[in-house]
């Protein structure tokens, strides 16, 4: 049946068979929005639109058609992703037609992007906006404490995960106080919780070092962990944070914010404290290093003052007969110069009568002197009878 079959072609003025404007968008409205209640697209978005109001206009559009399409703001505040124009996209919602132009688009209630899912694609355009700002850069990353005094872990405290990471902490290292700042890790306001929990862990006094926890999930389970709220609140940290979020495999925003990233939260505990028991063994090791580097050095030394000793013997026996050949040398030289040598070779000595004032010529004496003349062996003593 025809939209204009359903009026009587004798209504209208003068029954002439007319209707109104009004009248034929209500039947065309009516029509359209019972026909098609339920539609689902493929197609582009072009045209976005982003007022304040928070309701998103756009249009959507294949090689040949397009149609508008609006999605209020209650549906729009649940889609992760960003959406852009050129984006391809999957939309579910309904045929309406705004009266007062005559315009008919799809009021979108559920979107999803083509060929990726919209998780995947909402963490790729995160990582992008937020690279692209610098946040990820290695330049940026804080050296973490080599010895934490105090380590603040957000996470659930009901959790495996903090459970893991006492356990290994408490076996590695008992000088270190942690402190649990509780917060939810999934579900509706955890990004927030999580981004209030690092704040409050920088307000700590004393702490030295943050870990963020959480046990492995899917990536919907650990999407509070990709909003931008964390990122921005690990990068505004002034405390070095440890990401301990999930697997192996699983990768966050946040760990690519954190200042270190640990695969699991068991490795987290062992990231941030040393191991006593290894630190023991290296202590002993140098210890003996030690022992040993000092034996040899007493050893060298010992051997050192003995070359030493030997040498300072050697110098002094030279030295001493050096002294003794000298000593002989100037004795004979004595001995020759001394009278008593000249005497032993036949030569004699005259004294005056006190007999040690020596004659040296014939004017030293007169006649009727006693004189004394020393032979090698023994004296005489005899008078100046005259001299010449």
């Amino acid at each position: 049946m025809s939209v204009l079959s359903l009026f009587n072609l004798a209504d209208g003025p003068e029954g002439s068979g007319f209707c109104t404007v009004s009248e034929l968008t209500a039947q065309i409205k009516a029509t359209l929005e019972t026909e098609f209640a339920e539609v689902a697209l493929r197609a582009e978005i072009s045209n976005l639109s982003r007022p304040r109001s928070g309701h998103v206009y756009f249009g959507l559009k294949d090689d040949s058609a397009s149609i508008r399409a609006v999605m209020w703001k209650n549906d729009a505040q649940r889609v992760v992703f960003d959406l852009a124009d050129g984006l391809a996209v999957k939309v579910w919602g309904r045929v309406t037609v705004y009266a007062p132009r005559g315009d008919y688009q799809i009021q979108v209630r559920k979107i999803e992007p083509v060929g990726i899912g919209p998780l995947e694609l909402a963490f790729r355009q995160t990582v992008a906006r937020l690279a692209a700002e610098g946040l990820f850069e290695p330049g940026r990353k804080r050296p973490l404490p080599r010895w934490p005094r105090r380590i603040v872990v957000v996470t659930s405290p009901t959790g495996a995960a903090v459970r893991d990471f006492l356990h290994v902490v408490g076996r590695r290292w008992r000088g270190t106080e942690i402190l649990i700042v509780p917060a939810k890790v999934q579900g509706v306001g955890a990004a927030e919780e999580i981004a209030a929990g690092l704040a409050l862990a920088n307000r700590v006094a004393g702490a030295d070092l943050v870990v963020l926890a959480r046990g492995g999930g899917s990536l919907e389970d650990l999407w509070a962990f990709n909003e931008e709220i964390v990122a921005r609140a690990i990068v505004a940290s002034r405390l070095p944070v440890i990401s301990a979020i999930g697997h192996e495999v699983d990768v966050t925003i946040a760990d690519l914010a954190a200042d270190r990233r640990a695969l699991t939260p068991s490795e987290a505990g062992e990231i941030c404290v040393p191991d006593a028991g290894e630190l023991r063994a290296a202590v002993t090791r140098l210890g003996e290093r030690l022992t040993r580097a000092g034996q040899g050095r007493i050893e060298q030394t010992r051997q050192r003052l003995d070359w030493l000793g030997e040498r300072l013997d050697r110098a002094a026996r030279q030295g001493l007969e050096t002294r003794r050949h000298r000593l002989a040398r100037l004795a004979a030289g004595l001995e020759a110069l001394s009278p008593l040598g000249v005497l032993a070779r036949g030569y004699t000595v005259t004294l005056r009568d006190d007999g040690t004032t020596l004659v040296r010529s014939a004017g030293d004496v007169r006649p009727g002197d006693l004189i004394q003349t020393r032979l090698a062996e023994g004296r005489i003593v005899s008078r100046v009878e005259g001299t010449t």
